[in-house]
């Protein structure tokens, strides 16, 4: 018989098949992949949840603390302002410590362990709670759960990318879902929480919230056999400390013709000329000191990292640095938007919010036109204005980018003003200056224009923020990149609280506070003007800085192409 011939094989007991021919063939079974796509829509629906459930309570914190425990309005927009920062300061420590010691996946299961418990918490705090201990068990509640947020926030994104090979079609269509994602999660809660929250009750809203991370806290427990787990790396920071120890004990070195060159790579730093991957820049020369071989480097038979570091190294420091002062000029912009927390809300309460004769639409729930808005506005920004803004200007870079969102904060604050105007112009003209919770006669409606720009304006500052930060940042502090973007979004939340102080104290000594808890009666039209003037000055002086900033440059790189922006799919592919 040819021996090409397949006949019915004989099964032999050492877990290998025998054809009539004898060929063997082996019947041992192979553990199935780890990662992919099944591992990648766990955790997509984790996120997804751990958003509905941060969202559901973020949402409408305002209205609870106003409504229920009482606080002024001031008070309370600085106590959500400080709490929403205290959550986006938090990933910082997060992101170091899944780097650093326990990994992405320990990191993400203590946290969302927390964040559970914190929610538990809350709910029983507003239910079970007496009501002298309500607020204290309350505050407890609400900062575990920003504990909890600062270890799942800055590593979630990453782990789900870490279930991919190298394969950009597959990213590109994962951060589509994971962004699907976010914002069906978010404006879920908006729609839904908030409404059980106003008409049925705080005990059934954030029961439902404590549900959905109970949920999500078991599905991410299911799919803990497929996860590709990473091991953490150690500190970056030491890194970066090497390079600045090293650029002052060489502080009188320098660098001539006639010396020994600099250090190239890590594992040949003896004034031989490797291959290297970033570029060098001339910006903040100082520290290229650090990588300049004297006499002391040639005579020592291994690299002292404390004294020589490789180029990539001092790179990677200055590609850091030269993210800071992008970084402070977004923190106005996140002062603004924080806005939509807090007196956007109060805003709309006091406005006629009617669809039809038998429902009110909850004030809180007009941030969902936010989330709609992108939706609309990232399919247009990548199918028309990206490919006309390439035809025309050869393309937008990221700082560009970033610079329109803050031009459209700008433009919000103004429109808020005068609208904000024109509703205590209304409630003078029908005698409702001293009944503060009075139906003004305007419709809820005129808030809808400030909210669909902080839609657009998310689009284009907040991905450009994530962009920036993911692209620019050395690869083994990825984490810490995101976390960094993040802590913004806090940073800002304590500006906009510090501004509050700084309004009520000027023009307490001037008459009234502008932010009293008679909306009629304040003028928060005169605390948009501030801040639009604010965020006026903050443009200017941003647009000075990115004028100097100098793109990540890998050798090889076209000049000319580097930090163009790119679509949302191209953009995509290249994040990981």
């Amino acid at each position: 018989m040819n021996s090409s011939s397949v006949t019915p094989p004989m099964i032999d007991t050492d877990h290998r098949e025998k054809t009539s021919a004898g060929d063997e063939i082996s019947t041992e079974r192979h553990p199935k992949p780890k990662g992919g796509w099944n591992a990648a829509i766990v955790v997509i629906f984790v996120e997804m949840t751990e958003r509905f459930a941060f969202y559901g309570l973020a949402a409408n914190l305002i209205t609870y603390l106003t409504n229920n425990l009482g606080e002024p309005t001031a008070t309370a927009a600085k106590n959500v302002n400080t709490w929403v920062g205290v959550s986006s300061i938090f990933p910082l420590v997060g992101a170091f410590i899944a780097d650093s010691y326990l990994g992405r996946f320990k990191t993400i299961l203590l946290s969302s362990i927390v964040f559970f418990l914190g929610m538990v918490l809350l709910s029983l705090s507003v239910s079970v709670v007496p009501m002298e201990y309500r607020r204290a068990v309350f505050y407890t509640a609400l900062y575990i759960l920003a504990v909890g947020e600062g270890g799942h926030k800055p590593c979630v994104q990453t782990f789900a990318a870490d279930q991919f090979d190298d394969d950009k079609a597959v990213k590109s269509s994962f951060f589509n879902w994971w962004y699907l994602g976010i914002v069906f999660g978010a404006s879920s809660a908006v729609l839904v929480v908030i409404y059980l929250q106003d008409h049925v009750s705080w005990t059934v809203g954030f029961g439902v919230l404590a549900g959905a991370l109970a949920a999500a806290l078991v599905m991410f427990l299911m799919g803990i056999k497929r996860y590709r787990k990473q091991s953490p790396t150690g500190s970056p920071f030491t890194s970066m400390l090497q390079v600045f120890v090293a650029a002052a004990r060489k502080w009188r070195v320098t660098e001539t013709p006639s010396g020994h060159g600099i250090c190239y790579q890590d594992q040949d730093c003896r004034g031989q000329c490797r291959s290297r991957t970033l570029v060098r820049t001339n910006q903040l020369r100082c520290l290229d000191k650090a990588m300049i071989i004297d006499d002391n480097d040639v005579s020592t038979k291994t690299r002292n990292p404390w004294r020589l570091c490789p180029l990539n190294q001092v790179e990677e420091v200055k590609l850091v640095l030269r993210l800071i002062p992008i970084w402070l000029g977004c923190l106005m912009y996140c002062a603004v938007i924080v806005l939509v927390h807090t007196f956007f809300i109060k805003q709309g309460s006091t406005m006629i919010r009617s669809i039809g004769p038998h429902f009110q639409v909850p004030p809180a729930a007009m941030q969902s036109l936010i989330g709609f808005t992108i939706l609309i506005t990232v399919p247009i920004y990548d199918r028309i204005f990206i490919p006309m803004a390439r035809k025309v200007t050869g393309g937008i870079t990221i700082l560009q980018r970033i610079g329109v969102g803050l031009f459209l904060s700008v433009l919000m604050m103004v429109i808020a003003a005068i609208v904000e105007a024109k509703r205590v112009s209304a409630a003078k003209e029908h005698g409702l200056i001293d009944t503060p919770k009075a139906t003004v006669p305007m419709s809820v409606w005129w808030l809808l224009p400030q909210y669909m720009i902080c839609g657009i304006a998310d689009v284009f500052t907040i991905v450009g923020l994530q962009e920036l930060f993911y692209d620019q940042v050395p690869e083994v502090m990825r984490s810490i990149g995101a976390a960094a973007y993040i802590s913004v979004v806090g940073i800002g939340s304590f500006v906009n609280t510090a501004i509050i102080t700084v309004v009520q104290l000027i023009s307490a000594r001037h008459g009234k506070p502008w932010l009293g808890n008679n909306l009629n009666q304040a003028h928060l039209d005169y605390f948009y003007w501030v801040l639009a003037g604010l965020s006026a000055v903050n443009l200017f002086v941003y647009v000075l800085m990115a004028r100097c900033f100098v793109y990540k440059r890998v050798g090889g790189d076209d000049m000319k192409e580097e930090g163009k922006g790119l679509s949302l799919n191209s953009y995509l592919d290249e994040q990981i």
